[in-house]
This record gives structure tokens, sequence and C-alpha cells, in this order.
């Protein structure tokens, strides 16, 4: 037995209606959370930061959809699939969509001016989020563990991308300013 069917049938044994519903909630949550956080900086007058959180997560759906016509892979079996998706399986479009925001949002946390404990806390968050949203695929069967977690590593060097791109905007900024 493979890895992925056996991490897909390890999931699939563990289902409870309950949490079919709650993981539900999880796997959709990060687009609201991205538009939120991209509102929320644009209201403090953080436009680099809120560039940064809605170009690299825009630009990352582009990638994304990409990368899943190159590697056509298909998705896990019905019935153990609880959702009905028209597009390929490799990478998990939300496992790399949940990677970007998390990078790309711990890069904000850490330029703040915010006690240690409190960033922490916030990247720990910004981990298990990812993480939680990453299972949640598996667990609805909408992806193969390694779909999940080639999306992830899709996801956080799509965000450094980013990350550098914006650093290089900041550092314009700072010569014009000065």
């Amino acid at each position: 037995m493979s890895f992925d069917q056996w991490v897909l049938d390890s999931a699939v044994s563990q289902r409870t209606a309950w949490l079919v519903d709650v993981v539900d909630v999880i796997t959709d949550s990060g687009g609201t959370l991205a538009t939120l956080l991209t509102i929320v900086l644009l209201v403090r007058g953080l436009r680099t930061d809120a560039l940064l959180i809605a170009g690299s997560m825009l630009t990352g759906l582009l990638v994304m959809s990409g990368l899943k016509r190159i590697f056509t892979r298909t998705r896990p079996p019905l019935p153990e699939r609880l959702i009905e998706i028209d597009s390929y399986s490799f990478p998990s479009g939300h496992a790399m969509m949940s990677a970007i925001l998390a990078t790309s949002v711990a890069a904000v946390i850490l330029r703040l001016a915010l006690p240690r404990l409190a960033k922490m806390a916030m990247l720990a968050s910004l981990g298990l989020y990812t993480i939680a949203v990453g299972f949640s695929r598996v667990y609805l069967a909408a992806h193969w563990m390694t779909d999940v977690l080639a999306g992830w590593a899709f996801g956080m060097v799509w965000a450094r991308v980013w990350i550098w791109g914006t650093a290089q905007i900041r550092k314009r900024q700072a010569l014009v300013t000065s």
C-alpha cells in the first residue's frame, strides 16, 4: 500500500459527521481571511503589506492552476471523496494558498512592533491553520497527502518570492524618502 493510500484510508476511517462539518469550514476559510487582512492593512495605511497579501494570493491562484495543468494528477476516488471537484489534484490548491497566506502574514507579523510572546503565538497559529487546511483536504479525500505536501512547498516558495519583491519596494521607498 502506498503512503498516499495509507494516509487516505486512515483519514476516512476517522470520519464523523460533526468533524466533516468542522473540516468544511476550515477548508474554505482562506479567501475570507486574506480579504479581511488585506482590508485591515489598507485601512491602517500599510499598502506594501496589503500588496504582499493580496498580490501573493491572487498570483498564487494562477501559479497553482498552471501547476495542476502541468502535472494532471487525478484526485482520490469516489466514494471516499466527499466533494466534487473538476480540477486536477496536484498540488493541493488549498494547501498552497494557505501556505502563501501564512508565510506572507508571518512576514508582516515579524515586522510589527509587538511583544515577542504575541508574535510567537501568532506565528504558531498560522502554522496550525495551514496544517489544519492541508489535513482537511485529505480528510475530505479531495487530495492525496503528497498533493498537500507539494502545495505547502510551492506555497512557501511563492510567498518568499513576494516577500522578496515587496522588500525591494520598501528599499526603494526608503531611498526616495531619505
